[in-house]
Formats: structure tokens, sequence, C-alpha cells
């Protein structure tokens, strides 16, 4: 490898400055706000905290939705797994699954609460399909179906990840040995992927315990710790030192889980050599796992169903004439194509910015010969990133920033949104890097090269698929992101999130559901786009 210690090492101080700028400091500030006590007694707040009813309800509520939620989240996304990966279903309907699962994934979780109340309310639309209202959807029945459909996604994607990796050959081995279902079903699938579940478990408790759109939306009367944060800092009388204890105790459950995360690591199993075998044919398992898979994903994509019609109607459910007014009307107002400027210049800039600082961690890590120690400080920030809540972050920012010249600015939303999703795409950028030859560099210094230009010249162009990948994923987050902004947008640096949670004061339904298919076609134009890019100009130079 290059001797590359002095440049690499320049880089890394810059890159420790800001992580310690824009993310230690601020947690510290919180921490700091949250034993601060007039009478002088450091714990004295959280003692407070201990004898407020309200709040220990919110935490009970949130602990109880959020293990309910992960549970239910963690077998539906088992059995889709499942189903994609172990039946003979036609190409066709895994595909439907596939695309039909990542649906929630392009809109802000606020979005999910209108929809079902749409959907499911008493003048919903599914409600008025069956004559009848199915189900009371205010409080923890709406909680729960809105939280299920906002992290079944994300566990899909991580249990299907890893059956990509579990040896079929060994299932066929079972039936030939005769294994009862059972038997053959616990030993060849389930233990092979129990480190996995466990950590889609987790991470789905996590997502849940610090979502702040959905009980937004949806909550009702049933209080969790997100919106009890919400209404001490944003009330008519905030109370900065309340908040930030509050805060501090949302961060206990999310470190909990990553220190779980990692001690699960080691139940992964690992294949020497992966066989891609021809399963068993099943046709009656096949044929019901089908149906159950398109049911889940009907059942999701159904709820938002409405989001589509209402704009476009008179008045829902009561005219249903076809008219294009208030559509036309909100796209053309003044406030919202500003609102959706800012949106897009917040998220093509947390994008391009974020896609440079988490690449150049990862290049630092993977491709410099720094001090172990020093890369091991890098994977440490990722694993706090990833276990700081944005509301948390958010509010740490508010503390840190008040009065300063970053208040009300452009700038520290992007910052914020930075380090908020600073941990998957630096392990996007990892993954790829470590995989790749770690011979380039010396081969580019024979041939008189820099350790830049080698970069540069070789190691780029190599990993523009997963950097392509990077700058999507931050910037379809960008843009559904609302508890990593709600305490630091303006007037002036409104974005489309924070103003669907404005437009919920005033029950501007018909604006809010437009605002969130702007928001809609935005990232799936995106995401198109960018694949567009990727078959179009880098497979094709490869």
């Amino acid at each position: 490898m290059h001797k590359n210690k002095k440049q690499a090492t320049i880089i890394y101080i810059f890159i420790a400055a800001v992580i310690i700028m824009f993310l230690f400091t601020p947690l510290g500030k919180l921490f700091i706000y949250s034993i601060e006590n007039e009478n002088g007694g450091m714990f004295d707040n959280y003692s407070a905290i201990l004898r407020d009813k309200e709040i220990i309800t919110a935490v009970i509520n949130s602990i109880k939705i959020s293990f309910i939620t992960a549970l239910i989240t963690t077998m539906l996304a088992f059995l889709l797994a499942y189903s994609v990966n172990c039946t003979g279903i036609s190409k066709k309907t895994k595909k439907v699954i596939h695309i039909g699962i990542l649906v929630p994934m392009l809109l802000p979780t606020i979005t999910y609460g209108f929809a079902i109340i749409y959907s499911l309310g008493k003048q919903g639309l599914i409600t008025k399909l069956f004559n009848r209202e199915i189900i009371h959807i205010y409080g923890f029945n709406g909680l729960l179906i809105g939280y299920v459909i906002y992290t079944l996604p994300m566990a899909f994607l991580l249990i299907n990840n890893s059956f990509d990796y579990i040896d079929k050959k060994y299932i066929l081995v079972s039936k030939l040995m005769q294994d009862n279902f059972f038997r053959g079903f616990i030993n060849t699938i389930l233990r092979p992927l129990l480190g996995t579940i466990a950590g889609a478990f987790l991470i789905s408790f996590i997502l849940t315990f610090t979502d702040f759109g959905i009980p937004a939306s949806i909550g009702g009367k049933y209080k969790v710790i997100s919106t009890y944060l919400y209404q001490v800092m944003l009330g008519s009388i905030p109370d900065f030192n309340k908040g930030s204890v509050i805060a501090v105790v949302m961060l206990i459950p999310a470190l909990v889980g990553v220190v779980l995360l990692k001690y699960l690591e080691r139940y992964n199993f690992h294949y020497d050599k992966i066989n891609k075998s021809q399963l068993i044919k099943n046709r009656k398992r096949d044929v019901i796992l089908a149906v159950i898979s398109i049911l889940i994903i009907v059942m999701i994509t159904s709820i938002f169903v409405v989001m589509f019609i209402t704009p476009f109607v008179e008045n829902y459910p009561y005219n249903m004439t076809f008219t294009t007014r208030y559509f036309t009307k909100t796209i053309m107002s003044n406030t919202v194509i500003g609102v959706f400027k800012n949106s897009i210049l917040v998220a093509g800039l947390t994008a391009i910015i974020g896609t440079i600082v988490t690449y150049v961690s990862a290049i630092i890590n993977t491709r410099s010969d720094i001090d172990k120690k020093l890369k091991s400080t890098i994977d440490f920030t990722a694993m706090v990133t990833n276990s700081v809540p944005g509301m948390v972050l958010g509010l740490a920012y508010l503390f840190l920033f008040n009065g300063s010249d970053l208040k009300g600015t452009f700038a520290i939303i992007i910052l914020c949104n930075i380090i908020h999703f600073f941990t998957t795409p630096y392990l996007m950028a990892k993954n790829a890097l470590s995989k790749m030859n770690p011979n380039w560099e010396v081969t580019g210094e024979l041939m008189g090269d820099t350790w830049f230009k080698t970069i540069i010249r070789v190691v780029i162009p190599n990993s523009l698929t997963t950097i392509i990948e990077m700058i999507s994923y931050l910037f379809i987050n960008s843009m559904i992101t609302i508890s990593a902004v709600i305490f630091l947008v303006t007037a002036k640096t409104s974005l489309l999130t924070s103003k669907i949670k404005e437009l919920q004061h005033y029950a501007n339904f018909n604006e809010v559901f437009i605002l969130s298919i702007l928001i809609f076609i935005t990232n799936i134009t995106f995401k198109i786009l960018s694949k567009i890019f990727e078959d179009k100009y880098i497979r094709v130079n490869k």
C-alpha cells in the first residue's frame, strides 16, 4: 500500500473535527442541559421526570407498542423473505413483493397516519368498501398499523439479504434424510438466520421507539415519548431542561439496542461456499405463501391509494366528482413552490456533501495506513450516529447553535441530516471498498501515481455503483425526514415534511396529500434516474 499516512492523517483530522463539532459537542450540550438546575442538584431534573406520571406512562406506552410492532414486523418480514427465497413462486410475483414492500420508504412517516385515517377511518375508503369500520384507528391500533408499515421494509431487506447467504443444499439434504418439516426448518433456515432475525426485531423496536411522524398524525390520546418531547419543547411554555432529560431517556433504548446488535453479530452463520441448489417443488406451499405475500403487499399499498384519490375529487367522500382544481392550486402556490425548492436544495446538498464525507471516511478506514485505533474511532462514530434518534440530534443542535449564525439556516439542517444518516452510506462504502483488490495502490505506486491519483483513477471509478446508491439513500431520506429537522426549520427554511405538519393544524388534508405525492414523485423519479445512469454509464463502461 502507498505510504499515505501523512495525507490520510490530515483528512482524518478534518473528519474528526467535523464529527466532534457536529455530533459529540451538541450531545454534550444536551447532557449539560439535562443536569442543569436552579437548585444546584445535578440529577434533580431526572428525579422530577421519574415522579412525572405522564412521562412514565409515555415511556411505558412507547416500550409496549415498540415491542408488539417489532414482533409483528419481524414475523411478517421473515414470511415475505422466506416466500421470495425458499419457494417456487414466479419471478413476477417476487418482483411485485420487492417493489410493493419498498413503496412506504418513499414517503414521510407523517403521511402514514393521514393515509390510515382516510383509509380506515369512519369515512375511509376501505371502510366504505367493507361497509363498516373494521378497526378503531385513533391511538394504539392506528399507531401499530403505521409502525408495522414503516418498519417492515427495513426488516425485510435485512432478512432477505441474509437469505442470499444460506446454502440451499442443506435444505435438500434435510429433506432426503426425511427430517420432519419443523426439524428441517429449524436446522436449515431458522438457526442460520437467528442473529439476523434478532437484529431485525431490534431495529424495528428502535425505529418505532424513536419515530415522531406517525404518532404526530394518528397518536390521538395514546401518548408516546416522541410526541411528549415535541409538546414539551414546542408547547406554549418550552421547558429546555425537561426536554433535554426526555431526549437523554430516548437515547437509552437506542444505545442498548446498538450494543445488542453488535453482540448478535457473533450468531451470524457463515458458509465457506454458497450452493445454489434447486429447491424441492411444492405447489401447495408456493400457492399459499404467494397468496399470503400478495395479500400483505395489497394491504400495505391499499392504505396509500387514498392519497392519490382525495386531492382529485371535489369533496371526499361526499362528492367524488373528478377535479384537478386543488392539485393545480396547490402546485402553483408560491409557498409550495418555495418549500419544494427548499426540500430539493437540502436533499441535494445533503446527498452530495454527505456522500463525500462518508465516502472519504470509508477510504480512510479501508485504504489508508493510519493507526488502527484511529480507524476504529470512525466505526465508533458510525455506531453512535446510528443510535441517536433524529429528534434527539435536532434538539441537541437547537441547544448548541441557538443564537449562533447557523440558527435558522439551511446549513444547520444539512449538517444535521448528514450526521443523522451517516451510518448507512458509510457502511455501504466501507463494504464496497474493503472487497476491492488491496494491491491497486501498490500497482499505482509502481507506475508513479500518488495515493490520491490512484484513488481518483482506480478506486472511485470501480465503486461508482455504490456511490450512486449512497447519493440515492441520502437524497430520499432527506426528502422524507421530519424528526431530525422539526426543531430546526423556520418559516424561511421550511421543508415539505414540516409544511405537512403545519397543514395538519388547519386540517387541510388535500394539501397534505398533494405535498406527499410531490415527495413520492420526486423520490421515485430520482430513483429511476439513478438506475438509468447506473445502467447506461456505469455498467456499460465496466
